[in-house]
């Protein structure tokens, strides 16, 4: 039952490498991932780092570094860097259009159902989502909401595998309550309100 739950978890992330990492399975990425993203995050907001120098200065270094190490390989006939092909493959970008091209569809899905098809779900559903990110972006900035995501994805996703059994029973206990809640307020307030139909003759 166990290795059920876990290899649910980590067909439900995608079952790929991502999945690996927050699941902890490869445990070195998850530790290089939260040094670079605490580095990166103590750098920027602690420490008064701005992004475009920070960039800057370390391409340079890379580009000196790289160029004493060709000639000095060169000088003294040790191999050059082991530098990969620099290339975006094909399928890489066809892939991550791909990608974007489902999110866009369901934004301008959304945005249909709110402005053609009257939908006061969808409309209350990112309304109540909109406030809530801006309410939480009033005390962190994007940097700092950036990295505490890093920080839940790397924790929750473990912690969820570990205690399933008992997320699961919570979650379904508190995904009733707000059924039935919503199922009274679209029963007592949301069915009331007119909504304003099209034209049939228009829409021919």
């Amino acid at each position: 039952m166990a290795e059920y739950r876990r290899s649910s978890v980590h067909q439900a992330l995608g079952g790929g490498a991502v999945a690996d990492l927050l699941l902890w399975r490869r445990w070195h990425g998850g530790v290089i991932l939260l040094v670079a993203s605490t580095t990166l995050w103590f750098l920027f907001e602690r420490a008064g780092y701005n992004m475009l120098s920070f960039t800057s200065n370390v391409l340079l270094l890379l580009v000196v570094i790289l160029f004493f190490w060709a000639k000095s390989a060169s000088l003294l006939n040790r191999p050059l860097p082991p530098l990969p092909d620099l290339q975006i493959s094909e399928e890489f970008v066809l892939r991550a259009a791909d990608v974007t091209r489902v999110w866009i569809n369901h934004v301008l899905l959304a945005a249909h159902d709110i402005a053609v098809g009257r939908n006061l779900k969808v409309f209350l559903q990112i309304a109540l989502g909109s406030w809530i990110i801006s309410y939480i972006g009033s005390f962190f900035n994007f940097l700092t909401l950036v990295y505490i995501g890093v920080l839940l994805s790397l924790s929750v996703p473990v912690l969820y595998e570990k205690y399933q059994d008992k997320v699961d029973e919570k979650l379904i206990v508190a995904h009733k309550i707000i059924q039935t809640q919503y199922q009274k307020l679209d029963d007592n307030v949301l069915r009331r309100i007119p909504m304003p139909l099209f034209d049939e003759r228009k829409t021919k």
